[in-house]
């Protein structure tokens, strides 16, 4: 995986392909990657930017070392790998920018080189990115289409405070926190191809996804 992480860095922007190129993103805890998922057991081709990052983070990759100077040892498990709660908690929300800086251009040139080689093997493929700074990063002209994903804030915060193991109380802080340092969801509406309203029973969430899907076949007709 690493191996080609440090590839991916090394080429230059691909060519337009003839598969779709969609982003998907959404505000923290809006269920981003579920929707993901759905839309991979309909076809998709999908990618997770924060995995992509979490990769990039790794010991020995070549943002390890600029990570580290940037933000300290502390950062750090004893066994010298980055601990993403604790760079998160450096991070947000004052330093998000700096951190940003570091590693979006190396994400989104590994998303590039995905979404070529997708379109090169399949090119009637629609190929999903999903990345919470998708607009922020400056990514959003990339793709053909885009989807925010939306739900209620208490939604995010009950979400947030599941998967993390917070109370409710810590968890509103630390949304409160993340969302302070992102777009704002009603303005990230306002460049969306598709909204998905993740507020609802599963099989509404479902059927949206399935119905955003069909209209994504058209591309091109």
């Amino acid at each position: 995986m690493l191996k080609l992480l440090y590839l991916a860095l090394e080429r230059p922007k691909p060519e337009t392909v003839r598969m779709l190129k969609v982003g998907l993103t959404g505000g923290i805890a809006s269920g981003k990657t579920t929707v993901l998922g759905i839309f991979a057991s309909l076809g998709a081709h999908t990618l997770r930017a924060d995995l992509v990052a979490h990769q990039l983070m790794a010991s020995g990759s070549p943002l390890y070392p600029r990570i580290v100077a940037a933000f300290g040892p502390g950062i750090l498990a004893a066994d010298g790998t980055i601990l993403r709660p604790r760079l998160a908690a450096a991070a947000f929300p004052s330093r998000i920018a700096e951190l940003n800086a570091i590693v979006h251009p190396a994400v989104l040139a590994f998303e590039d080189d995905w979404m070529r080689k997708i379109g090169e093997s399949d090119p009637a493929a629609v190929a999903i990115c999903e990345a919470a700074l998708l607009i922020e990063a400056g990514g959003m002209p990339r793709f053909d289409r885009l989807i925010v994903v939306t739900c209620t804030l208490e939604q995010k915060i009950a979400r947030f405070a599941k998967r993390t193991g917070l109370s409710p109380e810590a968890a509103r802080d630390q949304v409160q926190r993340r969302m302070a340092a992102q777009m704002p969801e009603e303005e990230k509406v306002k460049f969306a191809d598709f909204v998905i309203d993740n507020s609802g029973r599963k099989d509404e969430v479902k059927a949206r996804v399935r119905q955003v899907w069909q209209q994504m076949q058209r591309f091109g007709d």
